[in-house]
This record gives structure tokens, sequence and C-alpha cells, in this order.
């Protein structure tokens, strides 16, 4: 691409990366090779943090524009016509981190492209696409679907690398019969804090962000003695200001900051120097992403060391259990879902704000006459000179978050002296975390949510001293609104097909730091959240469940709860996706012309319209079943525990075996 643009003044090029920060850190090596070439390429970053007096520059003269998939969605493409020459000579389109976008973001993104796509041909231009991508089993095939277009794979890697140990740690078990293990949060703390005070520069992944702030209040005490400085261990997430993200990656760089204990944010390929340690602190719930977070260390030629403390969870568990599964197979396939309906009308309304939709047209590979009139019966196009036209007031690309459900976000706004926002949380994760009387935490910091402004998206925070954190209690229920297909197993039955779900925040419980123990509650009485998706569900009707008359209705329900935790783990590696991917429900409604109990058990999307998670599980009803049985068997827990059917003191004492009757009973159907 150097070399094009060396060539020809006049082309462009346009760089697409998932983050802000890696936008920032590609131009500065971009930049360097330029200097060095002594060429008058001209490079920028276009995006939510570009002064506004320097956009209008970027946008005459930028030989190569660097921005993300929302600054593209939603501040460049709607604005096309003040882009007309990066348009009319746009050469090359660069797609970095290919394997980021997955599930509801790269359903998004096929459809951004789409549009991209349409406003270059418009132009006249017919940009080459290439994708550049890390550890994934499908990464041609995952372009392709992305961009519509046929790629060629250059799949050798000859990049340098140093030696590296990867250790699978289990933290031992300290109650056989309940099979619970010594908590692996406090021995991330412990082995953590052991390297930094060897002199080991230490990056600590956690897998959510409660999970990052317990760990680094942790870490900062234990550093707090010499030759540890509590200031050396830092925090880094979603949700911090972009200041502080930079201040900690330079710190990074420069070796001031001897810890980090960061969430996803730091997976990908911001270059943070040579790192001497990476610490797992939980299986991330993918082949893929622990290769990424793993090599974070030793990125020049110096001996690294990842270390991954595995969880109570069952996926944790079977990891460790089985590392030759994990170093033997190969990364997961990404899957995305761009015809989700929810996801493609939504961009049909942007592509129609910033072209007519012209008869006949595509929309990737769909008509788009059927779905133009149903737009046209929501008022927001109109047909005229055989084209569909935007007339709403509105701005639809405002209104859609590639990333997530909703583009809602709180802000959090300390009121300890004056005021002053400190973070903002996605609106999803606000409901659990800026309850009011929530425990807040930020940097180590706790505050106390004082009131949380539901309309206005902002909550209140006063910080204090406190020993205990805050976590949330959410209640689900699942109504099957069509069945796309169905399956017998005996008296039983599996099905997939289009649900309806409502979540509400109920309560939330009071954690004593350390110890985890449970030291009050609270109720609450949040605004339900409805979600339409696809979900694969089992039903046990009357007939099957005179089998287990022997069983009362609530170890019933404590055994279809246990089978729950079972069959999403089992579900997750064979999909090859994160386990967060799949929500799980008991449901107990009485349907129309049945009298008796008649649960089914669902596991859903958990994205609206769903990512197509629920026909292939559907398929592999038989591995599934079987899988989940061999679990629950092989484990060495006497009534239960988080390593198979969730610890028996939330699934009661009899769950393990009541759930493996029920699983001998399905998989006996199957069998004949």
């Amino acid at each position: 691409m150097l070399h094009r643009l060396a060539h020809e003044p006049e082309a462009r090029a346009l760089y697409l990366f998932p983050t802000k920060a890696l936008s920032e850190d590609q131009l500065h090596e971009f930049h360097s090779i330029v200097e060095a070439m002594g060429s008058g390429i001209r490079a920028f970053t276009y995006d939510g943090d570009t002064p506004q007096d320097a956009r209008k520059q970027i946008r005459e003269r930028a030989n190569v524009v660097l921005t993300n998939p929302d600054m593209l969605h939603a501040g460049i493409l709607p604005h096309h016509t003040k882009w007309t020459k990066l348009f009319e000579n746009l050469r090359y389109i660069v797609i970095d981190e290919l394997h980021t976008y997955r599930g509801v973001f790269g359903s998004h993104l096929a459809n951004v492209l789409r549009r991209l796509k349409r406003i270059c041909a418009f132009y006249g231009a017919k940009p080459q696409f290439i994708c550049c991508s890390a550890t994934i089993a499908n990464p041609q095939p995952l372009a392709e679907a992305l961009t519509g277009e046929a790629f060629e794979l250059i799949g050798q890697n000859g990049a340098p690398a140093g030696e590296k140990y990867f250790v699978c740690y289990n933290p031992p078990v300290v109650n056989r019969q309940l099979g619970i293990r010594r908590s692996y949060l406090n021995e991330t703390r412990r082995i953590a804090s052991e390297l930094v005070l060897r002199g080991q520069q230490t990056l600590v992944f956690a897998n959510n962000r409660l999970a990052t702030e317990v760990l680094l209040t942790y870490l900062k005490d234990a550093c707090a003695r010499p030759p540890a400085r509590p200031d050396s261990v830092r925090g880094y997430r979603g949700g911090y200001l972009p200041r502080e993200r930079r201040e900690i990656e330079r710190g990074l760089r420069d070796g001031d900051i001897r810890c980090v204990v960061s969430t996803n944010a730091l997976e990908l390929g911001i270059d943070i120097g040579s790192l001497d340690v990476v610490v797992l602190a939980g299986y991330p719930g993918t082949i893929a992403s622990t290769w990424q977070r793993s090599g974070r260390a030793g990125r020049r030629l110096g001996t690294s060391l990842a270390l991954l403390i595995a969880s109570s969870a069952p996926l944790d568990q079977y990891m460790v259990e089985h590392p030759e599964y994990f170093f033997e197979s190969p990364p997961e396939h990404a899957y995305i879902n761009p015809d989700n309906l929810e996801i493609l009308v939504n961009h049909l309304k942007c592509a129609a704000f910033e072209l007519p939709v012209r008869d006949g047209e595509l929309f990737g590979p769909h008509e788009t006459a059927e779905l133009c009139q149903f737009l046209q019966e929501l008022g927001v196009v109109h047909h005229s000179a055989a084209a569909w036209h935007w007339t709403a007031d509105s701005y639809p690309a405002d209104a859609i978050s590639l990333r997530s459900v909703t583009s809602d976000n709180f802000v959090v706004i300390d009121v300890t002296r004056g005021e002053e926002v400190i973070a903002e949380v996605a609106f999803p994760a606000a409901l659990t975390e800026l309850h009011e009387k929530a425990i807040y935490l930020h940097e180590a910091r706790q505050y106390q949510v004082e009131r949380m402004d539901y309309d206005g998206r902002k909550a209140y925070v006063r910080q204090v001293e406190c020993d205990y954190y805050t976590d949330a209690i959410d209640y689900t229920q699942v109504k099957i609104l069509e069945q796309f297909d169905g399956r017998a197993l005996g008296d039983a039955a599996a099905a997939h097909g289009e649900v309806r779900v409502n979540r509400q925040i109920v309560g939330f419980k009071k954690i004593k730091f350390y110890t985890n123990e449970n030291v009050g509650a609270g109720n609450l009485s949040l605004p339900e959240q409805e979600m339409h998706t696809t979900s694969y569900w089992l039903h046990f009707p009357g007939p099957f469940l005179q089998e287990f008359a022997h069983l009362s209705k609530d170890d019933l329900l404590n055994a279809l709860t246990g089978l729950g935790n079972a069959l999403r783990t089992v579900g997750s590696l064979l999909l090859m996706c994160d386990p967060r991917d799949l929500g799980v429900a008991l449901t107990e409604e009485i349907a129309e012309g049945v009298e008796r109990f008649e649960p089914k058990l669902h596991l859903y999307d958990t994205y609206p319209g769903g990512i197509g998670q629920s026909s292939p599980l559907h398929g592999m009803t038989p591995q599934l079943l079987a899988g989940a049985e061999e679990l629950i068997r092989n484990c060495a827990c006497e009534s239960g525990c988080p390593s198979c059917v969730g610890p028996a003191g939330e699934t009661g004492h009899g769950a393990k075996q009541a759930a493996l009757e029920i699983l001998t009973r399905l998989n006996a159907a199957i069998s004949r």
C-alpha cells in the first residue's frame, strides 16, 4: 500500500481498527516508517477524539485515514458528500484484528461494509480489501462473510518469538465433599503480587469488570509495602476515560507501571512494550482469546511466562483437566449473522439516509423491495422516481450501537467534592452495577451509588471506605413465540425457535472482600428489559416426569437448574463460543390445556435477534446430552460442585444424581 501511495499521491486508503487506542498506536508506527522513507504520505486518525478544527483538513488532505467501525458507521458514511476526495480515490480498505468481528459486532460490521461498498460504487471506486487476523480457525471464510468478496489466504507466520512457558494451575480443593477449591481470585492475588515483588512486569487479565476491580483492590493492598508501590499497580478496562487509558499504556511502555489488571480491553495488539508475565484469572472462554492474552508477554525475543489460573467454573475445570484439548485443538471459528433481521433493517435505514435505495437494488444478497415497504409503513422512507428516499427527521446511525444491544450508556458522576465525571458504563451493565446502594468500584476506590437517574442515564456516586462490594441478582423469564424445528427424545423433546426474554434486576448481595462472605442483601425494582432472540430448549412433559415421582418439585427444579449449568458448558465447547453468549433459563409457565408442571430448559442467544447459535445446538442434541452426562459423571465431587451442576448449596445436595438420571433417560431415548 505504501508503494502505491508513494507512486500515486492522489490515492487514498482507509484503515479500520476495532478500538481508538489501536488506531493511535498504529498511526505512531505508520509515521515512523513514512519519516524513514522521506515520503510526503499524510496519515491521520479520525475518531470521536479528533478535534473539530482538524476534521476538514483530514478530509481534504489525508492519504490514509485510520478510524474504527463506529466512526465509519456514524461519522463518515452519513456525511459521505464531505469525503468526496477519499471515496473517489479509494484504493485500499484494510481491516485489522479481523478475529474481533464475531457475533453481534461482526454482524453489524458486515452491514456497515455493505453500505461502504455501495457508497464507493456511487463514486466510481472499487477498492481492494486487505484483512489481518490473529488466532482464529476460519480467517478466510470470515473475511468473505464480512465483505462479500473473494480472498486469498496468506497463512505462514514469520514473526520472531522468544521462548514461552505456559502453565495451567488448578487451585487446591479445600472441601472435597462440596468440590470447593481455593478462591481463584485470591490465588491470582498471591501469585501476581509475588511476581511483582520479584521485579517481573506483569499483566493480569480478568474476565469481567467486577473481577478486575476486586483483583485491583487486592493487588494494591499487597503492593503497599516496599519494594513495590501502590501507584505501580493500575486497572484498565472500558469505562475508564481516554486520558486515563493513554496514561496507563505509556506507563507500561516506560516501565513505571509494574502491574496492570485488565479486562479484554488490552487483548488487542496495542504496543505496551515487552512484558515478562501474563496471568489469566480464569479461562477467557475461547482458545483464541487465551492465545491472544498469553501473547501479550514476550513480544520481543526474551523468555516469557503465561499462567492460567482455573476457577471452579466447569469450562475452566475441563480445560485444566484436559490441557491436550487446549494445546491440540485449533482455535474457534468466528460466526456472524449479518442477515439478523433486526440488524439488517437498521442498516438499511442508514443506507437509505446516505443514498436513495433504487428499485431492484440489492443490499448484500437481499432484495430490498419488501424491506423498504416495511420502512414506508414506519413512516421513514417514501417511494418516488423509482427509488426509496429517506423522509424522517431522525438521524438513523445515531440510534444504532455496533457493539451492544443499545447505544445508550450511563455517565458516572462523583459528587464527593463537586461534580466530576469519572466513568461511563454501557446500558446493560449499568443496571447491575449502578443501581441505588450499589458499591461501584473504580481504580480500586469504592463509591456508593446515591441516586440513579434512569431516564437521564446518569448515576451519582460518593466515595466511601467499606470492606464489601455488591453483586446484582436478576430474574429471567422466557416465552416461546415460534418453534422452527423439533425432535422427540422419548417422552421428552428438543426444539429451537424464536423466544421473548424478559429480564429484571430484583435485588443485590453484599460480599466481603477477601473472605467472599455474604454480609447483607437488598431488594430492587428496576424496569424490566425485554428482548426477542432465538433459543434451543428441552421440554419435559408430564409422562416423562412421572418416572421421577420420587423427587419433590423443588428437587426436580434443582436437578434441571444443575442440568442447565452442565449443558451451557458443553454447548459452548461444541459451538466454540464464549459461555456468556448463551443464557440459561428454566420456565415453569402453564400453557393453555396443560394441567400440570411441564418445565422447559432454555439455552438462548444473549443478543437481540440471535446470532445463530440455537440451530446448530439443536442439530448437535446427541453430542450435547452425551457430553453433559460425561461431564457430570466424571466429576469427582459427591453431590454437585461448581465444576459440574453447580454448588450443592445453590442446587441442593441431590441435584447431581437427579440430573444424571434425567440425562441417562434422554440419552437412552436417543440411542433407541
